[in-house]
């Protein structure tokens, strides 16, 4: 009788790998979520099989095989269904877990970023731009030349790797007409 429950493990669990490694997959209930996803089902013949094999290992062994078999199964059950439950609510905060967007041009207006190649007018350089915790490296033309070294702000994206920077250092500022003297 332990093999029995075993195998029904077994069947959980190769339901629950096959569900990671290649997706979800229809079980014929349609679009299942919650109680009847494929990890709640997986959870629940897990649980029913090693909590069944387990209790079966652990029952006198002078019981009546109808009575073996459901004080196992009760067992089993017992186990099964904070597991299935245990997925549902993984399965769920998981679908629902809020992640950022992904970056388009349209987020480097506004980064700041420092000259890693100097800038020359007219023409392009390098700007090392910090975007969203992450440091980017774009070429960038500026109306005046920028040494490497210089901060800079984004003032327009012209492509997807190409940036307008303007100096955000006091002696290059555009309200003081250039270099101070």
């Amino acid at each position: 009788m332990a093999t029995v429950f075993l195998v029904i493990g077994a069947i959980g669990l190769v339901v629950l790998l096959l569900s990671l490694f290649v997706g979800e997959f229809d079980l014929g209930l349609g679009d299942a979520d919650g109680p009847f996803s494929v990890p709640a089902l997986a959870a629940l013949l897990g649980g029913i099989g090693f909590g069944g094999a387990a209790a079966t290992s652990l029952l006198p062994q002078d019981l009546p095989d109808a009575v073996a078999a459901l004080l196992a199964s009760a067992v089993g059950l017992v186990v099964a269904v904070p597991l299935a439950w245990g997925a549902v609510r993984l399965s769920g905060a998981l679908t629902d877990m809020p992640t950022e967007p992904t970056l388009t041009r349209h987020h480097l207006v506004g980064a700041q970023g420092v000259v890693v190649s100097a800038v020359p007018s007219p023409g392009f350089g390098e700007v090392r731009l910090t975007l969203a915790g992450q440091q980017l490296k774009y070429s960038a033309r500026s109306d005046v030349p920028l040494p490497t070294g210089t901060p800079v702000y984004v003032v327009e994206a012209i492509s997807e790797t190409a940036v307008e920077v303007v100096s955000t250092a006091p002696e290059h500022s555009p309200l003081t007409g250039g270099p101070s003297s």
